[in-house]
């Protein structure tokens, strides 16, 4: 089986511009992760899209044609041309701007097979108000939620973030109601209640209806300047998934587009197991589920072609990965 990989921002997606080093960062762990887990598979061929700057960054051994993005590069254009020559595509990038998307179906217009969830899964799960609208239709717990435009202020902290964010880093916390009249008051922001709890993720598989959880992750931020920081993931913090099968099921069954890898961000008060957010993409914490669980993903995902995944754990122990200090 031919392969292609791109990591959209190791891959080049910001070859016209900087290269968000925390972006950059997160990007090169799941990439060599997802390398590391094919080089164990016979009989794969793996083409990776490889952002200039970053050549000898990875380890590449076990990739047959790598192709490197210049500044001059149309990536687009180059990411669908060499969609033509695989039989498989893993595409991994953020939601914001619809980039993971038009991804994902690019390598849908050319009939080719989609090691991830469809361009309608990520239409859903990429906006987080339309993922909070999907959640309460089926009577899942999660968080609150308003678009901006209509939000009005009551006494409290709030979370004002972009519907199709990635990660934390353009969210805030409105402490004031100063803070929450200064905020965007469009309906391209969503506003919450500053929820405390821990804050826990689940790596997961799912295929059309159904789920597997994988791991259990526990994840640390610092607050700076009102914003939060992810700092670290403890990945398999708990091997309790008893607690969360009934959730994972519940999603898999109000969520029937997605497939693949998934991840799960929840916040876990005394009360309640809260849905934050769900990622339709590899997440920051798969690329220390091999150590932790002696499990190749990429196997496992394969595996969904023809059936239900063999999920065998070889060890049990949990890996801090450190994401910022």
């Amino acid at each position: 089986m031919r392969v292609l990989l791109f990591e959209y921002i190791s891959g080049g997606g910001f070859n016209q511009q900087e290269l968000p080093p925390s972006l950059a960062k997160e990007g090169c762990l799941m990439l060599q992760a997802l390398l590391d887990n094919f080089a164990q598979l016979p009989a794969i061929e793996l083409s990776v899209m490889l952002d200039y700057r970053l050549l000898g960054q990875l380890n590449t051994s076990a990739v047959k044609q790598l192709i490197i993005v210049n500044p001059d590069t149309r990536v687009e254009a180059e990411f669908a041309r060499h969609i033509t020559n695989a039989d498989a595509v893993w595409p991994i990038a953020p939601e914001f701007d619809g980039i993971l998307q038009q991804l994902c179906g690019l390598v849908a217009k050319q009939n080719k097979v989609l090691l991830t969830s469809p361009a309608d899964a990520v239409a859903v799960t990429g906006d987080k108000y339309q993922t909070f609208l999907r959640l309460r239709q089926h009577q899942i717990p999660t968080v609150p939620t308003q678009l901006a435009e209509y939000a009005d202020y009551a006494e409290g902290e709030w979370i004002i973030k972009p519907r199709d964010g990635a990660g934390c880093g353009d969210s805030a916390i409105l402490a004031t109601q100063q803070d929450f009249t200064d905020q965007p008051r469009n309906d391209r922001f969503i506003i919450q209640p500053h929820v405390q709890g821990d804050k826990t993720s689940l790596s997961c598989l799912f295929q059309h209806g159904k789920a597997w959880p994988l791991s259990v992750n526990l994840q640390g931020f610092a607050i700076i300047g009102q914003r939060y920081q992810l700092t670290e993931i403890v990945v398999n913090h708990s091997d309790d998934h008893d607690k969360y099968r009934p959730l994972v099921k519940q999603l898999a069954e109000a969520f029937p587009e997605l497939w693949g890898y998934v991840g799960i961000d929840l916040i876990e008060t005394g009360s309640a197991v809260l849905v934050l957010e769900i990622n339709p993409r590899l997440t920051t914490s798969f690329a220390a589920l091999q150590a932790a669980l002696g499990l190749n993903i990429a196997d496992l995902v394969l595996q969904l072609l023809e059936g239900e995944p063999a999920i065998v754990p070889r060890q049990n122990q949990s890996i801090i990965l450190k994401v910022h200090s």
